[in-house]
């Protein structure tokens, strides 16, 4: 077997987006949902070929697009992940509407607006071209909402944690600083140790369950959450994912959890602002856009502003001769 993949390789906001522009398994025509189901059970080595080493590496995000199953949408997609395939990504969507844009790919019905079927529901996108370059878009999530406040985990070796479990296309465990943790200066290798811990410790504690979708279920994201240091943002975010990732950028799902849980705590209201950043220093200008249900469970409808950039057309070859075919990690 002999694979050639054609990728158009980007970032949004430093987190690297892989877009599969050829060479992407044929699959039917079902909603995005049940595409991502078969992907899975029979094509998950294509994500571990294309995120894992030696072609990409421990904090790659990526999309395959396909024709839309929903008439209301211009076009569907199957997140792949060094984590999985997501339900929704954040980062993903504003580099593979970029991608989509700027190279022609898709012509959307309504001009300026691309609405992207994800496997977590509709998702619209707004740009703003300079020239013939996408110079800002605006994502409009899925709904996103609260779960569970306050819930008490003790991590190994940390202590007794509180953290909020919150949804923004992913289930997050959003953490903000306290006394067994003192915030994000403690450095990205030890914030990805920590949430390692935390993910084990706290699937003992809570599984949360998608109301809509009993497919999306368990925290296996966590947002770490601090001051920001300069001043010009709200706040800052660490986005822990997959084994070892922190996001590069603020996060697309994780700022969308974040602002859920703080409209669901009574911290941020209908029409508020809410600018997160990367541990680069980049952002996301998160807004409220109004509130939103989901199951019994009254949420939000968040909209985060960012950017992404093109940075190289990539023909990938991918042989079973070669023993690393699958990809690998490093533990």
């Amino acid at each position: 077997m002999k694979k050639t993949f054609f990728c158009i390789d980007s970032h949004a906001c430093g987190n690297p987006v892989r877009v599969v522009a050829g060479g992407g398994p044929l699959l039917p025509h079902l909603p995005a949902a049940e595409r991502r189901a078969l992907f899975v059970r029979d094509h998950d080595w294509i994500r571990t070929a294309l995120m894992f080493e030696p072609r990409g590496h421990d904090v790659m995000s990526g999309a395959i697009f396909y024709p839309p199953y929903r008439d209301d949408c211009d076009v569907a997609v199957v997140f792949i992940e060094v984590s999985g395939c997501l339900p929704m990504c954040g980062a993903g969507t504003i580099g593979l509407s970029t991608v989509l844009i700027e190279e022609g790919l898709v012509t959307p019905r309504t001009p300026g607006t691309l609405s992207l079927e994800t496997p977590a529901g509709r998702v619209d996108v707004t740009y703003r071209m300079e020239g013939d370059r996408v110079a800002e878009v605006r994502l409009f999530n899925v709904p996103s909402y609260l779960h569970a406040a306050d819930v008490a985990v003790d991590v190994p070796g940390v202590g007794r944690l509180a953290v909020d479990i919150a949804y923004g296309g992913n289930f997050y465990a959003v953490v903000e600083p306290q006394e067994n943790w003192p915030g994000l200066d403690i450095g990205s290798a030890a914030i990805v140790a920590l949430s390692q811990k935390l993910r084990t410790a706290l699937a003992d504690v809570i599984d949360p369950v998608n109301p809509e979708d009993d497919r999306i279920r368990g925290v296996h994201h966590a947002i770490w959450c601090d001051n920001a240091p300069k001043g010009d943002a709200d706040g800052r975010g660490a986005v822990f994912y997959g084994e070892k990732a922190i996001d590069r950028s603020p996060g697309g799902t994780g700022t969308s959890a974040r602002m859920a849980q703080l409209h669901g705590k009574g911290r941020l209201a209908v029409g508020g602002r809410y600018r997160n950043e990367s541990l680069i220093g980049t952002t996301f200008d998160g807004r409220v856009e109004s509130e939103a249900a989901i199951g019994a469970f009254t949420g939000i409808r968040p909209s985060l502003g960012a950017w992404a950039r093109i940075i190289g057309h990539n023909t990938i070859f991918v042989d079973d001769r070669d023993p690393l075919f699958k990809g690998f990690q490093i533990g």
